[in-house]
């Protein structure tokens, strides 16, 4: 990934020290009110760090990874080691990617890799991995798709908080209507029914959350498509 260059890992005189600093700091982290997009940010920099700190002359990423499970496990994620399995190669070097940089070559930190896998894991994203784009003279036009549309999701999320910010809107709903404008962006006509199969949740609710939306002025009626249709106006 980095032509014979490596990242630099933690000293040895201070493993214990860096070990608990990011314990401690994750310990005290708060994922309230965090969206997904966010909660994935957060992780794959905490993983990261982690495993920068290189405590293991062998199986360090291994080592990491078998942590990594557990500790989502710990969270209420259903995440089993298939994922690390398959990309097993990938992962590693999304954390060399996440921690190398060379400021002389234009060079820096780029989480996007890690955060790739992170998605598809916890989000069910189907993110395309593979190596040959994570080298550091891959033309940086060639991924830029992928890049993009995770950089365009997150921007849709801010635009959406943004506009439910001091709005009475619980943390599910959010949740809610940024899974249906995932889904549906601002082009595509939904009603009732496709609530109801994005969100696996009965017709009720799914009529309460469409009339939220449309009274919160974040989707426009349609007319002339069938009774009950909106479409995402931000």
């Amino acid at each position: 990934m980095l032509d014979g260059e490596s990242v630099t890992y933690g000293g040895a005189l201070e493993l214990r020290e860096t070990l608990d600093y990011d314990f401690k700091t994750e310990q005290e982290f708060s994922y309230a009110n965090l969206t997904m997009s966010e909660i994935v940010s957060h992780l794959a920099r905490f993983v990261s760090d982690l495993w920068q700190i290189h405590v293991f002359c062998e199986g360090n990423t291994r080592t990491t990874a078998v942590f990594f499970i557990k500790y989502l496990r710990s969270m209420g994620f259903h995440v089993t080691n298939d994922v690390f399995a398959k990309y097993a190669w990938y992962f590693r070097n999304s954390l060399v990617r996440a921690n190398y940089r060379n400021v002389k070559n234009g060079i820096y930190e780029d989480m996007s890799f890690l955060e790739a896998f992170l998605r598809n894991l916890l989000m069910g994203e189907q993110n395309e991995l593979k190596n040959r784009y994570m080298h550091i003279r891959w033309d940086e036009t060639t991924h830029s798709n992928e890049k993009q549309h995770i950089q365009q999701h997150i921007a849709d999320e801010n635009r959406i908080l943004k506009v439910l910010e001091n709005k009475a809107v619980s943390s599910k709903m959010k949740s809610n209507i940024l899974k249906l404008h995932e889904d549906f962006g601002i082009e595509k006509i939904f009603g009732r029914t496709d609530v109801v199969k994005v969100l696996g949740i009965t017709e009720r609710p799914a009529s309460t959350l469409l009339g939220k939306m449309y009274s919160l002025e974040l989707t426009e009626k349609i007319t002339g498509a069938g009774k009950g249709k909106y479409r995402f106006i931000v």
